[in-house]
């Protein structure tokens, strides 16, 4: 598989470069299906993320990120290829039910599902609330839910940084998988959705240490996006279908 190959290649360079640190993978079923849920600091979460797993791991991301032309796309399409990203529309209404059923099938099959619940990169080093797209697979997969924790990737390489910084240890801590029995058969009450993703958001916070905002981080990132172009940020979006999009 391409992805032991990318492994194989730039794992020795990262191990010597950085020393990220891990924690806690012993948590990680080396068999089944697992749920990986994880904050999203940084685009070095893709490398370092996955970097102590000895399983592959699927993430689902941006169709973009694989429709790029020339040589840049052709580098792209390689790259999340080889870290195992799954191209997604992500932009007509049905978003949310094609990540879902992507999701599904491949915990169907047996493997490790990444998932980033707060559905964007934050926008800053805190941990912002998560939409409810995590749970609804938890539930109706019936999979175990392995809270991830990505630590220092913020500082090693932030939003807008086009190369990781030297210096920085970056690390991931994974936390002890969490049990959600008691909710199945439950996966369209929305209640239920939000207090299985609420509990999972938790779980990362105590593993990250992070500063919790009970706000979705799209939200913010578009109304710096605004102040800085100087427009007036727009009304908060709310509906349990735009809380619903699954993260990754």
């Amino acid at each position: 598989m391409f992805w032991w190959v990318v492994k194989a290649i730039l794992g020795p360079v990262l191990t010597i470069v950085w020393r990220p640190r891990n924690e806690g993978m012993h948590n990680v079923p080396r068999t089944g299906p697992v749920i990986m849920a994880s904050n999203h600091l940084s685009f070095a979460d893709h490398f370092f993320g996955p970097l102590p797993l000895r399983r592959p791991i699927v993430f689902l991301g941006k169709r973009e990120y694989f429709t790029g032309k020339g040589i840049k796309g052709f580098v792209n399409r390689l790259f999340f290829s080889g870290v195992g990203v799954i191209p997604l529309d992500r932009t007509g209404g049905g978003a949310s039910d094609e990540a879902l059923r992507t999701g599904l099938r491949v915990l169907g099959e047996g493997k490790l599902l990444g998932i980033y619940p707060e559905g964007t990169r934050a926008p800053d080093n805190r941990l912002y609330r998560g939409k409810t797209g995590v749970a609804r697979l938890a539930l109706e997969s019936r999979a175990p839910v392995i809270p991830m924790a990505m630590i220092n990737t913020f500082e090693l390489m932030p939003s807008g940084r086009t190369r990781p910084r030297l210096g920085v240890r970056p690390g991931v801590r994974f936390g002890e998988p969490l049990d959600f029995s008691r909710y199945y058969g439950k996966a369209e009450d929305h209640q239920v959705l939000r207090a299985v993703t609420d509990e999972i958001m938790k779980a990362i916070r105590e593993l990250s240490g992070q500063e919790y905002v009970d706000r979705y981080a799209a939200d913010v990132k578009a109304e710096m996006a605004d102040k800085a172009a100087g427009r007036a940020a727009p009304a908060d979006e709310t509906g349990a279908q735009r809380d619903s999009d699954t993260g990754g």
